[in-house]
């Protein structure tokens, strides 16, 4: 019951997520160039973990 009146006010809840609109585009240019899942996470400050789930979900 407070959670559906959360949500009418606007509020959704939860982590935010660590990939935006930006930093998915840069993954997805640099998986294309050959670049490591690894590799990308490092340069992108998220998980490795997190390059695979959003890849994996733009596919």
């Amino acid at each position: 019951m407070i959670v559906a009146a959360a949500r009418r006010q606007g509020r959704v809840g939860g982590r935010p997520s660590v990939m935006d609109g930006d930093k998915l585009v840069a993954a997805k240019a640099r998986r294309a160039a050959g670049q490591s899942p690894t590799q990308i996470a490092k340069d992108l400050g998220i998980s490795r973990a997190s390059v695979y789930r959003h890849l994996a979900a733009t596919r």
